[in-house]
């Protein structure tokens, strides 16, 4: 396996790569004028054969779900770019929309000439002010020189693309959310089915909603083809991730690694190991959302889906946590219950109650009024949490909170069972390591 593959960041470094020259003096959109002398449909064939899957989290095959989109509706197609980037810990599609936003815009418009689209949209999250200003300016610039609007290449096909900004609601980087939003109208999932965005997505029409990486990957495919894409990885998990690493690490950053990275190896190699040398307790490889590892779990785990599933988690949307032997479990998942159970929509009783019940269990164990009961009573709450919501933000809930509380059950049993001796030292918080959320 060779050593970080860079396919996404290749030119990052360039300073001038954010700009529509930089971009198209390295290679860009040469991919798209070969899509567009291309049928549409062995367009999407060659992004199946090219094994990319979902970005995001989810992990779904790309053109599958490109080739999900019915043809001649009667109604638009529309291309949506999900840059809702508000998962704690991940922060590699801020890299991308700062640095490299012609590669986003160009696999949106290779996307669109896939499915016939003439209207795109990048949802970005409120807070990312800096990347909404660099996509604006690399949009700006794709018109002026031609590359959006009508008869784009001289080609007589029409492609128009808006950027909107969210007002910071974790719950609309979920798709359907999203497109809620998008809509004018609160950030509140749909049930599913009948609402697959590809059937009946932005204004109940079909619609493509990837994610930023996954948009930015296709330009490659592309120009180098389905074949040099899928030799890259493992037999199930293909081509390179981005990965967001934080915590006690001595080198935190945007990685980018062909799937299948022997995850020791990234953490010695690329993260530059432990921040100050001392020992790792447990990494989240995914997100917050997804459940915690212990040190001893992950001696010979692999960075790809099957890797991590493998271990009972997730690839989820690459965002590696990194914690070591200084860190208190019952702080971090404090930390993480109070992120979940604000950003909860409210739509659903068991999330909008559940989690701040969670919350509340967390809240009395860490400041030492812990009671016996308390971890068979935050079981009893995740399971009637998980799977009972219409999307997953209450499994997203449930899963960190089940995985700490059984992988370091002894340690949250010792904090019950010191309950009622007395104020407890004052622990050190850890937000600054989880994105700076709360």
């Amino acid at each position: 396996m060779g050593q970080n593959r860079q396919i996404l960041l290749e030119h990052i470094k360039q300073p001038d790569q954010h700009t529509l020259a930089g971009y198209e003096s390295r290679g860009g959109y040469a991919a798209v004028r070969k899509a567009i002398a291309m049928d549409p449909a062995a367009l999407i064939e060659e992004v199946k054969k090219s094994g990319l899957r979902g970005r995001g989290g989810a992990g779904f095959p790309a053109g599958q779900k490109w080739s999900f989109v019915p043809r001649n509706t009667g109604k638009p197609t529309y291309i949506v770019c999900n840059a809702d980037e508000s998962e704690p810990g991940t922060f590699k599609d801020r890299l991308l929309l700062e640095r490299n936003p012609h590669a986003v815009i160009e696999g949106m418009m290779i996307a669109a000439w896939a499915v016939q689209s003439h209207w795109m949209c990048v949802y970005i999250r409120g807070e990312y002010a800096y990347p909404y200003a660099q996509l604006k300016k690399a949009v700006n610039e794709a018109y002026a020189k031609g590359y959006l609007g009508d008869n784009i290449f001289g080609s007589g096909y029409s492609l128009h693309l808006v950027v909107h900004r969210g007002a910071g609601a974790y719950i609309c980087g979920e798709e359907t959310g999203l497109l809620e939003s998008l809509e004018g109208k609160k950030g509140q999932p749909r049930l599913k089915p009948p609402y697959f965005p590809a059937t009946m997505g932005l204004y109940y029409s079909p619609t493509v909603l990837n994610n930023v990486e996954t948009y930015a990957a296709v330009p490659w495919i592309i120009a180098n083809g389905a074949d040099a894409y899928a030799a890259i990885g493992t037999e199930k998990s293909k081509g390179t991730k981005l990965v967001s690493a934080s915590g006690h690490i001595n080198k935190p950053g945007v990685y980018e690694v062909e799937m299948g990275y022997p995850f020791k190896r990234f953490l010695e190699e690329e993260c530059g190991g432990m921040l100050e040398g001392r020992k790792l307790k447990a990494v989240i490889p995914g997100g917050s959302s997804v459940p915690i590892l212990r040190a001893e779990d992950i001696e010979d785990a692999t960075m790809d889906y099957e890797g991590w599933n493998k271990l009972g988690t997730f690839l989820g949307s690459g965002g590696v946590i990194v914690m070591d032997d200084s860190v208190d479990m019952v702080d971090a998942i404090l930390n993480l219950a109070h992120f979940y159970a604000h950003e909860s929509c409210g739509q659903c009783t068991p999330c909008r109650e559940g989690g701040h019940w969670v919350e509340k269990i967390f809240q009395r164990m860490a400041v030492g009024d812990g009671l016996p009961g308390d971890l068979e009573l935050l079981e009893t709450i995740c399971a009637q949490v998980a799977g009972h919501t219409i999307c997953f933000l209450g499994d997203s809930l449930a899963m960190p909170v089940r995985s700490f509380t059984t992988k370091f059950k002894d340690e949250f049993r010792q904090r019950i069972a010191d309950s009622g001796k007395g104020p407890l030292p004052k622990r050190e918080r850890l937000n600054a390591d989880f994105g700076g959320h709360h």
